[in-house]
């Protein structure tokens, strides 16, 4: 069985192979003369469609920031790290609160999940912990010394107006409710997720360590019984991604430079309260993008946590879509926000406009092909850069997420291609999601369909 260095030097291979090959074949390293388009558009097309083609060609280096970012993180630390190792006693670990926040419209998801994290809390060690489950609607937990459950009163209202999660959350943070001290630490879950022991070993070293008020690790999505296979494989690019760009930004920076999930979350009460939930409207619909940015503005540092965590993706195109809309739409009202300084949130502005221009950069694609343009080699390679790293997150999801030895060789590379075909319809659920989402309804919080059972006995 191969060794963690070994997996990653072999992932780092495949990875420069697949970026020559695209860079190659595409054009961005040209090797004959027939590589170079020798039309002159300025006659050809004329001025105002070669303007135009210009421009749509570099739109699609807006996304240059983040792609960089995932390429070094996948490339300067292990992709493949070992077991998290214990760096204390966990009894010797501050309190920790493992905080659930739900509407209550599952409440037999959430009865199972808090049992099996309570579980594995034990099963690692841990012992000074509380779960607490804060919901709109109650969902009637069973009595345990372990367990607390926080019922949200439909006339609270916040300061500002926060609504939605954020309003529950810092409901949880009023003196009236709070159990916690200043140095406790809270762990911040969806109501699907699930911990594992490698996670909670990885919690364990954070808060034992204390040198960051904030942290977040990786989610992957195809554990147990996979529900959607197209919707799982499309959610390979989120693993990546946390496995690239959240973890340079926070092992390397220290800073949310492109902001952070709202799932497998861990802070420190006295920075949680500090920072507060409590941000408006505008706040609401992207709590957890909106909360990065003001902890970041206010000089609070951040880290990446080691262990994984366990969703699952969205049950049905339809709620993959809305999931979509509904962070986008989120995080443009943090990116306009006056709350935030621009020089705070200037790459996640960046991030966020290249997902609104997706339409018109996608449209490369087409124009390209029909309308071909010459550019500088530079702009060539990168351009043809850039595809080649997000073909190859695809890829790297699926090889982090699904186990060969469980799924065997020849599925495991079917999922690999699925992944790699699922690119196509995810482009287009991307861009439907962008129309929508300018044009919808802003202040909107979409809850997708969580518990399989339900659907069952539809």
């Amino acid at each position: 069985m191969m060794n963690s260095t070994t997996k990653h030097l072999l992932h780092c291979v495949l990875l420069i192979t697949v970026i020559v090959t695209f860079e190659v074949f595409s054009g961005g390293i040209k090797i004959d003369e027939n590589s170079f388009t020798i039309v002159d558009p300025w006659t050809e097309y004329g001025q105002l469609a070669t303007i135009l083609l210009y421009l749509l060609r570099f739109l699609t280096l807006l996304t240059l920031p983040q792609v960089l970012f995932n390429f070094c993180g996948l490339v300067f630390y292990n992709a493949f790290p070992e077991k998290v190792v214990l760096k204390g006693s966990p009894l010797l670990a501050p309190f920790i609160c493992i905080r659930v926040v739900t509407r209550g419209d599952f409440p037999e998801l959430v009865k199972m999940n808090v049992l099996r994290n309570i579980n594995t809390c034990l099963d690692t060690g841990l012992e000074n912990f509380l779960i607490e489950v804060v919901t709109d609607k109650a969902v009637h937990l069973a009595q345990h010394r372990r367990i607390r459950e926080i019922v949200v009163p439909k006339e609270y209202k916040t300061r500002t107006g926060a609504l939605f999660k954020s309003r529950a959350l810092q409901y949880c943070l009023e003196d009236k409710v709070n159990v916690l001290n200043d140095n406790d630490w809270i762990v911040h879950l969806d109501e699907e997720t699930l911990l594992t022991e490698n996670s909670v070993r990885g919690i364990i070293n954070f808060v034992l360590d204390g040198k960051h008020p904030f942290g977040q690790g990786l989610i992957t999505y195809a554990n147990e019984n996979v529900v959607n296979w197209l919707t799982t494989l499309a959610d390979s690019f989120r693993v990546s991604d946390d496995m690239g760009k959240l973890r340079l930004q926070f092992k390397l920076f220290h800073k949310p430079l492109f902001s952070w999930k709202g799932s497998y979350v861990v802070t420190q009460v006295e920075a949680e309260r500090s920072v507060s939930f409590d941000n408006g409207i505008d706040g609401s619909v992207a709590e957890d993008c909106f909360f990065a940015m003001r902890a970041f503005s206010q000089g609070y540092t951040f880290n990446f946590i080691e262990g994984e965590m366990y969703e699952k993706s969205p049950f049905t195109l339809l709620d993959f879509l809305q999931q979509r809309k509904r962070w986008l739409q989120g995080i443009l009202l943090v990116v306009h926000s006056k709350m935030i300084p621009f020089r705070h949130k200037l790459l996640l502005g960046i991030s966020v406009y290249s997902w609104v221009t997706m339409p018109l950069s996608t449209s490369n694609i087409i124009f390209a092909g029909l309308y071909p343009i010459p550019c500088p080699n530079l702009v060539d390679f990168i351009c043809a850069f850039i595809a080649a790293i997000n073909i190859y997150m695809y890829v790297f999801g699926v090889i982090k997420s699904f186990s060969l030895y469980r799924f065997g060789l020849l599925k495991f590379l079917a999922c690999v291609l699925g992944a790699v075909c699922t690119i196509p319809v995810n482009v287009v659920i991307e861009n439907v999601a962008v129309i929508w989402g300018l044009v919808g309804k802003k202040h909107k919080f979409y809850v997708v369909q969580k518990d399989v059972r339900a659907m069952e006995t539809v």
